[in-house]
């Protein structure tokens, strides 16, 4: 009898411990998930006020060459040539070419340089060079898939083509338009599988201006459908000056008065209509969001920035009153830039860095890694790194 009580002690001793050291070990997790969480808002709401050049190339001609990013390195072109450069700096491959007027186009890491007025394309991957494009007349614009396909708008007279090539330069398939019919070639996109043709067209019927987005498809899809087009969007006085793929499926058209937003790999469908009331100056765009800066009301701030969602919900709005010349998304950055002071949000809103860089003229600044930056100035190229 009194074995079966010492035993029975000895049990309730064996799991009052148990549950003291669960409760301690409960307690040391809360602690440490407690500490994750005060360090993750103290970097997400850190701002930083000063930089330190990581990495330099002195000797590099910015003034004559455009810079865009591809990958987490950085592609170099100009009239002669173009060349990737990575984070220090170092070229990885060059192309040589001859163009008047080149300007860029990026799609993740697969880049097209056009001549514009001219009829030469390159095409280029991040790992190396893809091949060129001739086409038989002048280029207006021209854009890029992530398989390496290019549309263009080419300019025919009072005519343009929209022309679609592979990446060894062959054409494969074309359509005419006409100032009349479906209308002036605005801007175009490509979707990142190189399936779909997203174009703006611009005419005016019965005195008033109206725009017409249409998506191309030249797969099977296409084939029954009048030149190829399997949907087409018309917005009655109104300008669509941009038209963009922001991912997968996903597209969006910039009007005068606010976006819509398309989802659809075959045949696009306008999932979201937006409108504004307030005239728009620029806008910026990543695969989850687009923003759009006005004109602000207020008598202190100059500007305001607000950035929505794919559903047209507001995530911020801030104002601010630097005057800009570049407003984009770099990764998980809104970077804006003057010639000489860069202003940097989140994506939830918070200013991150806002100050002077003494480098010269600012042509550009791009994010390429947790806390590093691209700078382009009038001084040279410059990896940096806030702090």
């Amino acid at each position: 009898m009194e074995d079966n009580k010492t035993n029975e002690k000895r049990k309730k001793k064996s799991r009052r411990r148990r549950r003291q050291q669960l409760k301690r070990i409960l307690i040391a997790a809360l602690v440490v998930i407690a500490v994750i969480i005060i360090a993750v808002v103290v970097i997400q709401r850190r701002t930083y006020h000063k930089y330190s050049v990581l990495s330099s190339a002195k000797n590099e001609d910015v003034q004559s060459a455009g810079y865009v990013k591809l990958g987490d390195c950085v592609l170099k072109y100009a009239s002669d040539g173009a060349s990737l450069l990575n984070q220090k700096q170092e070229t990885v491959w060059k192309q040589s070419y001859e163009m008047t007027d080149p300007v860029a186009d990026v799609r993740d890491e697969t880049a097209v340089v056009a001549d514009k007025e001219g009829t030469l394309m390159y095409i280029f991957r991040k790992d190396a060079p893809v091949g060129a494009v001739e086409t038989s007349m002048p280029i207006l614009k021209a854009r890029v898939a992530q398989s390496g396909v290019v549309a263009a708008i080419l300019r025919d007279g009072e005519k343009t083509w929209i022309d679609f090539y592979a990446t060894d330069g062959s054409l494969i398939a074309e359509n005419q338009t006409r100032i009349d019919s479906p209308g002036y070639p605005v801007d175009l996109a490509v979707s990142p599988d190189g399936k779909l043709i997203m174009i703006s067209y611009l005419y005016v019927e019965n005195g008033q201006t109206t725009s017409y987005v249409a998506f191309y498809n030249f797969g099977d899809e296409g084939q029954g459908e009048i030149d190829n087009i399997v949907a087409g969007f018309t917005y009655e006085g109104v300008v669509v000056p941009q038209v963009a793929y922001l991912g997968g499926s996903v597209s969006v058209a910039f009007r005068d008065d606010g976006f819509s937003i398309y989802e659809g790999s075959s045949v696009p469908r306008e999932k979201t209509k937006k409108k504004i009331k307030t005239d728009i100056v620029s806008t910026f765009f990543n695969d989850k969001y687009v923003g759009l800066v006005f004109k602000s009301d207020g008598k202190d701030d100059k500007y305001t920035m607000t950035l929505y969602d794919l559903t047209g919900k507001e995530k911020f709005s801030r104002s601010f009153n630097m005057e800009y010349k570049n407003i984009r998304i770099s990764d998980d950055m809104i970077i804006m830039n003057n010639d000489s002071q860069v202003s940097m949000y989140s994506l939830s809103g918070i200013e991150k860095f806002n100050g002077n860089m003494d480098e010269g003229v600012i042509k550009d600044i791009f994010k390429i890694g947790s806390n590093r930056y691209i700078l382009v100035s009038e001084n040279g190229i410059k990896t940096i790194k806030l702090k």
